[in-house]
């Protein structure tokens, strides 16, 4: 009975991790995500560091494992590792995303005792998932702002970003359990101002800049186990041209990520009719592309790429690369010890330049390719000089999963923190028109091949938050742990 009693507070901080889950795509529903913190909170508050830095770890790796389950797919099923293998990895990577929250609660546990703890778990949860967005290249996924995407709470995005409702979800969860233990209402109080703010923010902080483009999108749906055989090769252009020459009334046409699986020069003659019918409109497709190294001239580098052919020509190199699946951590000791590290196109590179925007006629254009769209600080920089957001993706890799879901989320998530219209193409699914409220105006069907057709509109001006970033709230949350700090400095007997 004893040893069920001590796994008890485990299990359950397992199960509330593994809820958060079901705040995101495309389960939607954002109270489990104030349940999930306010969970942890209660299973932490008053324990010791030991205690809350196990409960923290199985928090993450309930959070992780639910979350991001998508990884085994793209592990066992493109990956061709076998079930024990996929799954241990798979564990493995979640388990070592768990210790961030373990270190968080015990942190937590070891200099945010006592008076205000509660506001020490907000913050110190706030800045890990901050660190998140830029720790060893980052991985910006299941923050606790996107739960309310769909919600009304959604006009906060335009002038504190994601980061701010993630802030807005911990004070209501942090603040109700203590409410309810302390038996007053003062600790709700942030929280729900919060909520009264967001409320009464506008929907929309930006501006039409022009004429409605006509937008069509290829979802080509190429199995990901055919998309890179040389012999595959003519018939996906093929296809590609065909759905395009479909579409004469279209100004932008967009192909997915590495809609082309393979260098420009080895399709340009297939091409090249195509592209004289073009005239003044803007084609634009994901391909690898390759450049010497800058710094070693017998040394070439090779790029995820969207480049733009047209009238206004132009190229993008992918700016975060995806451990593993664009390159190798310690190449050179796991390339070939299993077959998933020696996945297709896991060679590319950083740019090594300053990249200008793309353009589709008059039209700025900021790109994010594949999980790209998950950075918001990244997106933003782009967001605010350009006049519409472009990401493209190869959502093929996660299967039947969650993970397209999740993905269409954080694009939803973008174009309420830029006020932008975001043309999201994928091979795959899930295709679709986001509008600067980030409700989606169109969409396609997941695994079916068809066209896109609508349109978005040019948008001029800057949010609130694109104007500050996250510095403000970075800054909030840094003041105040630091007062905390203060406080049990000064007050050190009721610490013990």
């Amino acid at each position: 009975m004893r040893s069920f009693q001590l796994l008890l507070p485990g299990l359950a901080a397992l199960l509330c991790g593994a809820s958060a889950s079901l705040a995101f795509a495309p389960f939607s529903l954002p109270l489990f995500a104030v349940l999930s913190a306010a969970g942890l909170w209660l299973l932490i508050r008053e324990q010791s560091p030991r205690q809350a830095l196990l409960r923290g770890w199985l928090f993450g790796l309930g959070f992780f494992g639910a979350g991001t389950s998508w990884v085994y797919v793209s592990i066992h099923t493109y990956g061709n590792a076998p079930v024990p293998l996929a799954a241990g990895l798979t564990l493995l990577f979640c388990a070592a995303l768990g210790i961030l929250f373990a270190l968080q609660t015990w942190i937590g546990a070891r200099w945010f005792r006592g008076r205000g703890a509660w506001l020490g778990f907000v913050a110190l949860w706030w800045l890990f998932e901050w660190l998140r967005s830029w720790f060893l290249t980052g991985f910006p996924w299941l923050y606790l702002g996107y739960a309310w995407t769909d919600s009304p709470l959604r006009t906060l995005a335009p002038v504190a970003g994601v980061w701010g409702l993630t802030l807005l979800t911990l004070l209501v969860a942090a603040g109700a359990v203590e409410s309810v233990l302390q038996r007053r209402i003062r600790p709700l109080i942030p929280g729900v101002l919060m909520i009264g703010l967001s409320l009464l923010l506008p929907a929309q902080w930006t501006l039409s800049a022009g004429e409605p483009v006509r937008t069509a999108v290829m979802q080509p749906d190429v199995p990901q186990l055919q998309k890179w055989d040389p012999a595959q090769r003519g018939e996906i252009v093929d296809q590609l041209i065909a759905m395009t020459e479909a579409q004469p009334d279209a100004e932008l046409i967009v192909w997915p990520e590495n809609a082309i699986p393979a260098f420009y020069y080895q399709v340009a003659d297939r091409l090249q009719p195509l592209l004289q019918q073009l005239g003044s409109r803007t084609l634009l497709t994901g391909l690898p592309t390759s450049e010497l190294d800058i710094h070693d001239r017998q040394r070439r580098l090779y790029h995820n790429s969207v480049v733009a052919l047209g009238d206004t020509p132009g190229v993008y190199h992918k700016q975060r690369l995806v451990p593993f699946g664009e390159y190798v951590p310690l190449e050179s000791l796991l390339r070939g010890l299993i077959e998933f590290f020696n996945l297709p196109m896991s060679s590319f590179s950083l740019p090594q330049r300053e990249q200008p925007l793309l353009a589709a006629g008059p039209y700025r254009l900021g790109v994010a390719i594949c999980y790209e769209i998950a950075y918001p600080e990244l997106v933003r920089d782009s967001g605010q000089v350009s006049d519409i957001l472009l990401t493209v993706s190869n959502d093929t890799w996660f299967g039947r999963s969650i993970g397209p879901d999740q993905h269409l989320q954080m694009a939803q998530m973008r174009a309420l923190e830029n006020g932008r219209w975001v043309i999201r193409g994928t091979n795959n699914g899930i295709t679709a028109l986001i509008d600067p409220q980030g409700q989606i105006s169109a969409r396609l069907p997941v695994d079916e091949a068809a066209v896109l057709s609508g349109e978005v509109v040019p948008m001029q001006g800057r949010t609130p938050y694109q104007v500050t970033g996250v510095y403000p709230l970075l800054a909030f949350n840094l003041l105040l742990l630091l007062a905390l700090l203060v406080i049990r400095i000064r007050t050190p007997e009721k610490h013990h």
